[in-house]
């Protein structure tokens, strides 16, 4: 009866120690939409088997920077499949960490899809190109992933117009992006800028753009960068606008 009654007053201690450790655990990973990765066998093939226990045991967080480490080592070594696998375990592990995100997506976009275009030691022109789009997608599906785990936050918006303009030229998609990365408190000032440029470019919308560009140059010399100044030009001629409301010549 003793013996009962002390393996009872443990187990009521243990419980009472567990509960607001799981508590905080769980607040933890609604905090960090952590919520939205259910710890499922699934989750366990994605991230493999030490992250999934990191998961369990509440080491994301170290477990994520110690695989981020390793995929910068497979950048080093051009391991692109390696480098893919990592930043998906690194980005599930810890969705709300930015940089993750946003170096993903880099080293898709840019750096896998630079090497497969200038591998002619196997591949084909077509091949090539093919492989090349598919790391477009790849950086692309990163950031559009990492906005849904972060919304408030300008740096992916920004990084995702970088991609429309620069991988795919689809200007008008890239004016969104950075439209909607103007919108977040942490924007900085070029945001609104860049998304008027990417309008100038977009057939059709001369017009709004025009307008975006001439109020961004009425708000004074800060503004009047020669980027802004060579596309108020260019509407000015395409949209023959009367050449009293022009800016001056001199300006440029």
């Amino acid at each position: 009866m003793i013996r009962g009654a002390i393996v009872t007053l443990l187990l009521l201690a243990f419980g009472g120690l567990r509960l607001p450790l799981e508590s905080a655990l769980t607040e933890e990973h609604k905090s960090a939409y952590f919520h939205q990765a259910k710890l499922k066998l699934d989750l366990r093939e994605q991230i493999g088997q030490l992250g999934f226990l990191a998961a369990l045991s509440g080491f994301r967080s170290l477990v994520a920077d110690f695989i981020f480490i390793e995929a910068h080592t497979a950048w080093e070594r051009t391991q692109w499949g390696r480098v893919l696998l990592l930043f998906r375990q690194a980005t599930t592990l810890q969705p709300r960490s930015l940089i993750f995100w946003d170096m993903a997506a880099w080293h898709m976009a840019w750096n896998a899809s630079v090497a497969a275009r200038n591998d002619r030691s196997r591949l084909t022109t077509p091949v090539r190109r093919k492989l090349e789009r598919e790391y477009f997608a790849l950086g692309k599906d990163f950031l559009e992933r990492g906005i849904r785990n972060n919304p408030d936050h300008a740096l992916l918006y920004e990084s995702l117009g970088r991609i429309y303009r620069e991988k795919y030229q689809d200007h008008a998609a890239a004016a969104r992006a950075f439209d909607l990365a103007a919108l977040r408190a942490d924007a900085p000032e070029y945001d609104r800028r860049f998304a008027a440029y990417e309008l100038s470019y977009v057939p059709g919308r001369e017009r709004e753009a025009y307008a975006r560009l001439r109020a961004l140059y009425d708000r004074g010399e800060d503004e009047r960068l020669p980027t802004l100044l060579k596309r108020l030009k260019f509407l000015e001629e395409k949209l023959d606008i009367p050449l009293q409301e022009r800016i001056p010549d001199a300006q440029m």
